[in-house]
Formats: structure tokens, C-alpha cells, sequence
């Protein structure tokens, strides 16, 4: 049986990632320089191999990235969406600069997996959510490449997954936008193939 393919796509760039804001449910749509990022992903997904099914989160984003990648592709398919795939919560520290942190609270923010902003989620429980999310992916064998177009805390939740090791690894990880990571798709032996590939 051939391997089984799950391709995560982080979203292309919006004006809140050009201003450095944290962005978390904060619904931005793509800049033009998000636009462009994302034109050419349905071709270079196909190239990793041919896909057969493009999950996203709810967000405008990356519904708008998604939407992109489908229109490259040489089958239709329609964009599932999956609440499950959402960029973290940043509560009270949603839409506000990155320097709006202290530094004492990134520091907590960096080593401890449960720390919660104000009003806002964990590392923890995103991580719950999206090995719940890849779990289903996993029992539905049908398909052999799937895509899902999602947020940077999401991606790096599933790339721990991958390798088998907690998810404060996030915080030693670099993801840019319009970015595709690619990992193996199998319950007893996950594998990271690329990361962070762009275009």
C-alpha cells in the first residue's frame, strides 16, 4: 500500500502578520502579498503527490489559501472545513503587537505548555484538539494525500505528533508563511518528511 500523505499549509500573509500583531481568532483576509504567496500551492502540492482532499481551518485566511490551492489543482474538490484546525486562542492578547507581551510572560509562555493568556488556550489544550483532528484523518483511509490549511500553532501541534515528542518543541521550530510541511500519515509510524518548504 502506498504511504499515505498529510500536507499541513500555513496560511499566506495578512496585513496583521505585516504590523507584527498577534494573530490568533482575529479574522484577517489575505493582503495582496498573501495572495500571491498562495497562487502557485495547488501545483507544488500536486507535484509532492496528486491530492484528494483540502481540509481548513474556519478562519478567512485560511479558507481564502485553501480556496487558492483548489483552484490549482487538476481534480475539483471542495474545501472541508474543521474547526479543530483554528489558530491558538491568544484571548486578551488577540490583535495586539507582539511587544505587548512581557518578557516575563513569553518566558512562561516558552516552557510551560499550560500556560494560559488571559481569556485565551493552552499550548496543551490545542494540542488536544489537533490529535483529535489528525486521529480522524488517520481512521479515514479513503484518501492517500490529504492537505490541511491551518495556523502556526496548529502545524507545529502536528508536526510534534510526528515526532513523538511534546509540544513545546513549537517555540524551537520557525514557520513562514505559505509554508507546506509534509508528513506520513500512519498511526504506528508518523514521519516528518519536509518542513517548512515554500515556494
Amino acid at each position: 500500500m502506498a504511504e499515505r500523505l498529510l500536507t499541513l499549509v500555513r496560511h499566506g500573509q495578512t496585513a496583521a502578520n505585516a504590523q507584527n500583531l498577534l494573530q490568533g481568532h482575529v479574522n484577517h483576509p489575505l493582503d495582496d502579498i498573501g495572495r500571491a504567496q498562495v497562487s502557485l500551492l495547488g501545483a507544488a502540492l500536486q507535484k509532492i503527490a496528486p491530492v484528494d482532499r483540502v481540509v481548513a481551518s474556519p478562519l478567512l485566511r485560511a479558507q481564502q489559501t485553501a480556496q487558492a490551492i483548489t483552484q490549482g489543482l487538476t481534480r475539483s474538490i471542495e474545501v472541508e472545513t474543521d474547526p479543530r484546525w483554528i489558530e491558538l486562542n491568544y484571548g486578551d492578547f488577540d490583535g495586539q503587537p507582539v511587544s505587548s507581551v512581557s518578557p516575563e510572560q513569553w518566558a512562561t509562555w516558552r516552557t510551560d505548555e499550560h500556560f494560559r493568556p488571559p481569556h485565551g488556550e493552552t499550548l496543551a489544550e490545542l494540542s488536544v484538539r489537533v490529535h483529535e483532528a489528525i486521529e480522524d484523518l488517520l481512521n479515514n483511509t479513503e484518501h492517500s494525500h490529504i492537505v490541511v490549511v491551518s495556523h502556526v500553532s496548529p502545524i507545529k501541534a502536528a508536526v510534534a505528533w510526528a515526532l513523538g515528542v511534546g509540544v513545546n518543541v513549537s517555540w524551537r521550530t520557525a514557520l513562514d508563511r505559505a509554508s507546506m510541511t509534509t508528513v506520513r500519515l500512519d498511526a504506528k509510524h508518523p514521519a516528518l518528511k519536509t518542513f517548512n518548504v515554500t515556494l
